[in-house]
């Protein structure tokens, strides 16, 4: 496939490679083993703030007491979506991997589309924790210091933080996320163990487990929040070129990275209805918000165990801001390595390796929209609604719903890849798998869409209800119509769409057969 798109990297392409003479255009191979991927992926999860901040709102606002279960059904969806999704990976290395492995399936210009889908979404998702760590940085200096501080400072600082960690080295911010998420995870299964040993007046109940509690209009949008919780494993493939074996590490480390979620959600959201009673978590949830973990650790473990949870919580954060900051730059920088953004955007740090514009180009994108939620927060001081109900709620279902319709699209295109090559009978069972995810995706999309008011929680009628999942819908039409025009206008940008460091290996071969 390669090979035949090849024939349209002619002289402009030539004339392009010689103006990266002396930059470097690959990220630095063999840095990253199974252990550090797992904890670069995991952290995007987050789990103290999933424990804390997601499963309360689906838990109070959407009213699903059968959560857990939902972790469970949701583990299975991806494991299936993971089949396909992996095998994909053994054929296709490139930073971009959503949109890249869209182009090698179902042609360049969706893949134009995927990679504005992808860097939205990220760049939601990432935006949107700013919010909430905001809002909880905050309170933590109300509470022990006795200082007022607006949510935006704290989100700011976060937000240049961020931004220098992304200029060094990817093996120190794994070393970072990988200890903060272990300490997050541990204390957390305390929580877990407790909640079990000191039960609620319903005792160690299953009920959470019965299919019959996943009914009700909120059940649409807590599968959207619930997939929001496992976005961490599909990013897996975007470190391909930076991780030794990655035929090898990229495909294991995503079933476990599925896995782990899976279960670890599951349980954890199980203790919660346990802790509370099933009866009363959905009341209880409602009125507490992301309290909730907080007030059921301080009965049972204490003020200091409470105290702890909540720096943690916010380490936890910041992990996951580091794995989303770090995705967004490398999408960009696969971006600008074919030619879908400014050339600029292609080149790495000489000194790190890492994606050092794309790295900018979060930051800058973050800090404008973090200013805007501050300049439009009226209301008081220590008031979660801008923080944690519109930024981090808003922008979080944003990301949530582009991952998902990115993980569905990827899914036919794995289907279209392998059919293309001819080897669709010997990978049968896979395309088959993919299939299955892909139309369980399409119906969680539909079901997202159709509910997204709930999900924001704007009133019926609401602007908010179409104009928000209409951002992601915008930004598919305008990379679609992108990758339009560069098929009629550079052809030889068009080709290579998809193509990572074989394309960039073509196009050196074309400069030095050049006799220009």
């Amino acid at each position: 496939m390669a090979t035949g798109r090849s024939t349209t990297l002619d002289s402009a392409a030539s004339a392009e490679i010689r103006t990266y003479k002396g930059q470097d255009r690959a990220l630095r191979a063999g840095r990253l083993g199974t252990a550090g991927l797992l904890l670069s992926v995991l952290a995007a999860s987050a789990p103290l703030m999933v424990v804390a901040g997601v499963m309360p709102q689906i838990f109070g606002l959407m009213g699903i007491v059968g959560q857990p279960l939902l972790f469970v059904i949701l583990g299975c969806v991806l494991a299936l979506f993971g089949v396909g999704y992996a095998e994909m990976s053994r054929h296709v290395h490139n930073a971009g991997a959503f949109y890249a492995y869209i182009a090698r399936g179902l042609g360049p210009t969706a893949g134009a589309g995927a990679s504005l889908v992808a860097l939205v979404a990220y760049s939601a998702m990432q935006v949107g924790v700013y919010g909430i760590l905001g809002f909880e940085v905050s309170g933590l200096f109300a509470t022990y210091l006795k200082i007022d501080l607006a949510w935006w400072v704290p989100a700011l600082a976060a937000v240049a933080l961020t931004g220098v960690l992304g200029w060094l080295k990817i093996d120190l911010n794994a070393r970072v996320l990988g200890v903060l998420l272990l300490i997050e995870c541990a204390l957390v299964v305390v929580f877990d163990v407790a909640a079990l040993a000191e039960p609620g007046p319903q005792g160690l109940s299953l009920h959470a487990f019965d299919p019959g509690t996943l009914s009700g209009a909120g059940l649409g949008t807590a599968l959207c929040f619930c997939i929001a919780a496992f976005v961490g494993f599909e990013q897996s493939p975007v470190y391909a070129e930076e991780t030794s074996k990655p035929h090898i590490v990229v495909s294991r480390v995503m079933f476990l990275a599925v896995g782990f979620v899976a279960l670890f959600f599951a349980f954890s959201a199980w203790a919660l209805t346990v802790a509370t009673g099933p009866a009363a978590v959905v009341e209880e949830a409602g009125e507490a918000g992301p309290g909730l973990l907080f007030q059921l650790t301080e009965a049972r473990l204490g003020n200091a165990f409470t105290d702890v949870l909540h720096v943690l919580f916010v380490t936890g954060m910041f992990a996951a801001m580091i794995s989303f900051h770090n995705v967004v730059a490398r999408y960009a920088f696969a971006m600008g390595r074919e030619g879908l953004l400014p050339a600029a955007f292609g080149r790495t740090n000489p000194g790190t390796g890492a994606p050092a514009t794309g790295s900018l180009l979060q930051t800058v994108v973050a800090a404008v929209v973090v200013v805007a939620f501050a300049v439009s927060d009226d209301k008081p001081a220590g008031d979660p609604t801008v923080p944690v109900g519109h930024l981090f709620t808003w922008m979080g279902s944003v990301g949530a719903l582009g991952v998902t319709l990115l993980m569905a699209t990827a899914s036919f295109a794995v289907i279209a890849f392998f059919v293309r090559r001819g080897s669709a009978g010997a990978q049968l069972w896979r395309l088959l798998a993919a299939g299955a995810a892909g139309i369980a995706l399409l119906v969680i999309v539909g079901y997202t869409v159709k509910d997204f008011g709930v999900l924001v929680g704007a009133a019926q009628g609401s602007v908010l209800n179409w104009l928000l999942p209409a951002l992601i819908g915008a930004a598919a039409v305008g990379g679609l119509a992108y990758g339009a025009v560069l098929r009629a206008r550079r052809p030889e940008v068009h080709a290579r769409i998809g193509l990572g460091n074989e394309a960039f290996r073509l196009e050196q071969a074309a400069a030095e057969t050049d006799p220009r």
